[in-house]
């Protein structure tokens, strides 16, 4: 924590010497210029609305990938020919420019709505991926035991494929969280909504106000540190615990 804080102070600091080395707030304003903005926006109930829509629009597109690429892996692992026909389409999918998705999405549907699809679009190959390696890892001497055993299916799925799947789970949340956050912001960008942290950089920029367009970018930063430390913390308890109930059914 101490050097982690410590590259932080080294980095404003460098950051205070390039701004005063410039000169012109317009191009580079100073950190402390940008941390007294981000305390009066703060201050106010729009930027907590402005934040709030932003977040819930991810969330939701985060959470619809995680459901869906779960339940499109599970049965792409029992049936090969629907696994067969998903991949390319999740693999053009990971090579293809956000900006490019963004574009053709807003020909089809709301602005309010898209960043939501466009977080949940970015997320979901991730997710369809760690669920299948997950299934996949299944020790087939314990399915047999499940097989000979008669173990009902939800007897199966809770103490041989959710064991499994889980930390799989968790590492696409993990890596999924802080893609779809990015991916959510820059959709906002670019299709400007109306209550947005995408909004406010963009109006930031056209009218240069710059002071501004750092101190929306810094609580783009904050909400994702901020939002990624609540989930890895409960994703940690969540795997700690299961992994408890795991050791005590033995």
């Amino acid at each position: 924590m101490a050097k982690t804080l410590a590259a932080v102070l080294f980095w404003l600091l460098v950051w205070e010497a390039l701004a005063l080395a410039v000169g012109k707030e317009l191009l580079l304003p100073a950190p402390t210029a940008v941390l007294r903005r981000l305390c009066a926006l703060a201050l106010t109930a729009s930027f907590w609305n402005t934040v709030g829509m932003s977040v819930a629009r991810v969330v939701c597109g985060i959470l619809a990938a995680l459901a869906l690429g779960t339940a499109l892996a599970a049965l792409c692992c029992r049936m090969p020919l629907l696994d067969a026909l998903f991949r390319p389409l999740l693999a053009a999918i990971k090579s293809t420019p956000v900006a490019s998705f963004i574009i053709l999405a807003l020909l089809w549907m709301g602005r309010n709505v898209l960043p939501a699809f466009i977080s949940a679009l970015i997320v979901l190959p991730l997710v369809f991926t760690n669920v299948c390696a997950g299934i996949r890892a299944v020790d087939p001497e314990l399915r047999e035991v499940a097989r000979l055993y008669r173990f009902s299916p939800l007897k199966t799925l809770t103490k041989l494929y959710v064991p499994s799947v889980l930390p799989w789970f968790l590492s696409a949340c993990r890596g999924g969280l802080a893609m779809g956050w990015k991916a959510g912001v820059a959709a906002e960008v670019l299709t400007v909504p109306a209550i947005s942290i995408g909004r406010m950089l963009y109006e930031s920029k056209l009218y240069l106000e710059t002071v501004d367009l750092f101190a929306w970018t810094a609580a783009v930063v904050l909400c994702s540190v901020l939002i990624e430390t609540l989930v890895l913390r409960a994703a940690d308890f969540w795997e700690r615990r299961t992994r408890r109930g795991g050791e005590a059914a033995t």
